[in-house]
């Protein structure tokens, strides 16, 4: 076993396959629609006529989404290989820290889009105390950025997988 190892147990075949790559890839887009899927019906039920209550799905329950989802954004433009090399060919010195605080203020979206969901689910829906069809619209709104916040990780771990299976084009 090779010494620049992090852990004691050695890394699994088929993670380095192309197959696992589409799939994470696909994996991450299903929790991206599922997670929308949430918070829509949410919406669309908190405004039909089956609704039994006068709350409804206002701008503030869609900021947590919006926040989560430029999160998903930002971290999934940032390539791996930025993180850890310094390199003069794209903008200068210090390629890995701007590459870093990147990703810092992505992550920092995506925790601000699932801690407003849960401020969100409780000031609006838990303290008030309305009954659970109405609750639901807080719910959903979690569900939503969790899953997004989910698939964002999914994606970008499977689309930053070892290159071992493509070829490199270089003129």
């Amino acid at each position: 076993m090779s010494s620049h190892r992090l852990f004691r147990f050695p890394k699994p075949e088929w993670l380095n396959s192309p197959n696992t790559r589409t799939a994470g890839v696909y994996l991450a887009g299903a929790l991206f629609s599922l997670g929308f899927f949430f918070f829509i019906d949410a919406s669309t039920y908190s405004h039909s006529s089956k609704n039994g209550s006068n709350v409804h799905i206002k701008f503030v329950d869609w900021i947590p989404g919006i926040c989560s989802a430029l999160g998903m954004l930002v971290i999934n433009s940032i390539e791996k290989t930025r993180l850890s090399a310094d390199s003069y060919s794209y903008s200068g010195t210090g390629v890995a820290w701007k590459a870093r605080l990147v990703l810092f203020l992505g992550f920092a979206l995506m925790a601000g889009g699932l801690a407003g969901s849960v401020a969100v689910l409780v000031l609006k829906y838990v303290v008030p105390d309305y009954p659970l069809p109405t609750l639901y619209f807080g719910i959903a709104n979690v569900i939503a950025n969790g899953l997004i916040m989910l698939s964002s990780v999914v994606l970008w771990v499977s689309q930053n997988m070892e290159d071992d299976y493509t070829y490199n084009l270089a003129l």
